[in-house]
């Protein structure tokens, strides 16, 4: 298949990783017009040993290590529109990107907002995949620093509620309760009302973490993450279902990077799920 072929269906994808990292549509677009003229001098820049849209991101990144990274936004240069509300009234989503140290500001785009796994994060960096993972854990730990909030455990589970506790804390945010059953988290959220909350799914008395959750989004507005060891259970694609769902048994960095980028889009991006079809697939 001749390289344009491949490359054609991963422009907007390139465009959008372009404009996420240099801030503006402008400048973007000259990085990835740069890339792409680089790619059709010399078409075996392009790694055929990885995944098209993978081998394209590393070599934009290439010319952009060559070229530089632009200092400013020009002036006039239209900005992205933000992906949610401020979470830090004073700062836009834009500038807490922003203010994230390059190398794990281009992880972490490549990991939320590309959606990439840490496999082809450490593949479009050419590093090993720890390396990866340290990048993400450093830009959930300097993103922190803006947006730390109070955080809603619900979980039946002692042991798991501890880890959940003790990951959330390692990116300074603080816990404001931890709930075993519906009843109390309704009771939890409504006198501390978190700024997240990370939920099971099935509780300690045979509640649901969902209808919690659901009840809750009645009266405010929070970012949900769900931790569930059935999550195909809420992703179906039969209905409205959560944006943020890890599996259980969880791996502390992957965990870390999901709160990150909850808070980071914050309420744009939660859709709830239906408790219903979930109770039904549970009794069967």
């Amino acid at each position: 298949m001749p390289i344009s072929q491949m490359v054609a269906p991963h422009l907007p994808y390139l465009r959008r990783f372009a404009r996420a990292l240099s801030g503006s549509q402008a400048s973007g677009d000259a990085y990835a017009l740069a890339a792409l003229e680089v790619l059709v001098a010399d078409p075996t820049r392009l790694d055929l040993n990885l995944e098209p849209r993978t081998a394209l991101f590393k070599v934009f990144l290439r010319v952009w290590a060559s070229l530089g990274e632009p200092k400013t936004v020009p002036n006039g240069a239209p900005r992205r529109a933000d992906r949610a509300d401020d979470v830090n009234s004073s700062q836009t989503a834009d500038e807490r990107l922003d203010a994230l140290t390059p190398r794990p500001r281009v992880a972490f785009v490549l990991n939320a907002i590309e959606g990439l796994s840490d496999e082809q994060i450490a593949q479009v960096l050419d590093v090993p995949i720890e390396e990866a993972r340290a990048l993400l854990r450093e830009a959930g730990v300097e993103l922190a620093r803006d947006i730390a909030t109070d955080i809603l455990i619900i979980e039946d589970e002692p042991l798991i509620a501890m880890d959940l506790q003790s990951v959330v804390e390692a990116l300074g945010h603080r816990v404001s309760g931890v709930a075993r059953t519906h009843s109390a988290a309704v009771t939890a959220a409504a006198q501390h009302r978190p700024g997240l909350i990370l939920a099971d799914v099935q509780l300690a008395d045979g509640s649901s973490g969902i209808d919690a959750v659901n009840e809750m989004l009645e009266t405010f507005n929070v970012p949900v993450i769900f931790v569930t060891a059935f999550p195909e259970r809420l992703l179906t694609g039969l209905r409205p279902e959560p944006t943020f769902v890890v599996s259980k048994p969880f791996r502390a960095d992957m965990l870390q990077a999901v709160v990150s980028q909850a808070l980071f889009f914050k309420q744009d991006s939660f859709v709830r799920p239906d408790a219903s079809a979930f109770s039904a697939r549970r009794e069967a």
